[in-house]
């Protein structure tokens, strides 16, 4: 089954973060599995 995540954030956070998913060819769900791979969680 398909999830949708909503986040709001902070224009300034948004260009950040989108610039980063950029420079690194990332989805946003990329960007979240990076994430949560990099603070440890368990699959």
């Amino acid at each position: 089954m398909v999830k949708n995540i909503h986040v709001v954030v902070d224009d300034d956070v948004h260009k950040r973060l989108k610039r980063i998913k950029k420079e690194h060819g990332l989805t946003w769900e990329g960007m979240l599995l990076h994430a949560a791979k990099d603070l440890g969680t368990p699959d």
